[in-house]
């Protein structure tokens, strides 16, 4: 019997249309599994039915994967791929295992020889990079900051140095309502001549992405509170 196979599934990113950013081979491949890794069951089945899942959602079986289960149990999550079975991974928003505690089974499939499949959907990192202008060669995605004040002005001049010794883009996030604390640490640590890249709830409908320097932004800022926001520093 051939071993199933491991699919990274993409979702969307808030409340885009599937047919905007989800490929129709995607929706097609997600049609054809009935076992699932997620974050959330109830985000997860809310998507699959936006997605037209065309099986019955109460067949599912569904493998919750967050920061609170224990890791001696991932593996077990993956025992039906030798039995032909196969499984997809969804992301909460966007592409799967990027700043997601999916890359955890996919790491222990490798390691058991699974066929590991990445399908094509949004991701806000790369879109964000994308249209910022800046460094997409040598680039940085260090997720969250820390929530101390002065551990978190720390982390961001660390980060403006690598700028411009390493000509490397910073790219990081901030829980949606730390956002704008985020965004005024920024505007405090960083020389004015630094850039920053603003890229907030990108697919949809009121995405905004724009770049600045840190003497413009400082006369006028963003609305970004509660937001789901990505921010790039270069120079």
């Amino acid at each position: 019997m051939n071993k199933g196979l491991l699919y990274l599934l993409p979702t969307t990113i808030g409340d885009t249309a599937i047919n905007k950013v989800i490929p129709a081979y995607v929706t097609e491949t997600i049609n054809s599994i009935s076992e699932f890794i997620v974050e959330d069951i109830r985000t997860a089945r809310r998507f699959l039915i936006k997605n037209g899942y065309t099986k019955s959602i109460d067949n599912i079986t569904f493998h919750l994967l967050d920061k609170h289960t224990p890791i001696e149990e991932i593996p077990s999550f993956l025992n039906n791929i030798s039995k032909g079975v196969s499984i997809g991974i969804l992301s909460e928003s966007g592409t799967p295992c990027v700043a997601d505690p999916g890359a955890d089974v996919v790491r222990i499939a490798q390691q058991k020889n699974i066929t590991v499949i990445p399908l094509v959907g949004p991701s806000s990192i790369l879109l964000s990079i994308m249209a910022s202008g800046f460094n997409g060669q040598n680039f940085a995605f260090v997720g969250y900051l820390p929530i101390d004040k002065s551990d978190r002005n720390k982390k961001i001049k660390e980060l403006e140095k690598k700028v411009y010794k390493q000509n490397q883009t910073q790219i990081f996030i901030e829980t949606p309502y730390r956002n704008t604390k985020l965004f005024e640490a920024i505007l405090n640590s960083c020389s004015n001549e630094t850039l920053l890249c603003v890229a907030c709830e990108i697919s949809q409908e009121n995405e905004f992405i724009k770049t600045k320097s840190i003497k413009d932004w400082k006369k006028q800022s963003p609305d970004i509170n509660k937001k789901n926001t990505i921010f790039l520093v270069y120079r």
